[in-house]
C-alpha cells in the first residue's frame, strides 16, 4: 500500500492523479486532476479540459488543515455534442468535507 491510498478518500483513488502538494504551516492543499479515462458508453468522446477546481476539506493531517482542490475533465460526446461531466461522490452534501471526514465528525459528537 502506497502512502497517498493512506491519505486520499477512497472515491478518489483510481479516478484522478495527484498533481500538486503545497504546504504551509497551517494547511496542506492537495491538486487533484480526473485521470484521463473515457466516459462509458458508445459514443466518440473527446476530452476538452478540466472544470475549475472543487475545493474540499479533509482529514487533518498533524494538525494542518487538509484541503483537495479536484478537477474533473471535460468531454465533448461528438454524435450529440452534449459537453459530459463526471460526477463523483467526493464531497458530503452542505459543507465542503470529504464523506469521510463528516462521518467522522458526526461519530465524534
Amino acid at each position: 500500500m502506497d502512502l497517498i491510498s493512506l491519505l486520499l478518500p477512497q472515491e478518489v483513488l483510481g479516478h484522478f492523479a495527484l498533481t500538486l502538494i503545497e504546504e504551509s504551516a497551517e494547511q496542506v492543499d492537495l491538486y487533484l486532476e480526473e485521470l484521463s479515462i473515457r466516459p462509458g458508453g458508445d459514443g466518440v468522446y473527446v476530452s476538452k479540459g478540466f472544470t475549475p477546481y472543487s475545493i474540499v476539506q479533509d482529514y487533518p493531517l498533524r494538525g494542518r488543515a487538509v484541503f483537495l482542490h479536484v478537477r474533473r475533465r471535460k468531454w465533448y460526446e461528438a454524435s450529440t455534442g452534449a459537453m459530459v461531466i463526471r460526477q463523483f461522490d467526493i464531497a458530503h452534501d452542505g459543507p465542503r468535507l470529504s464523506r469521510e471526514f463528516a462521518a467522522f465528525l458526526k461519530e465524534a459528537h
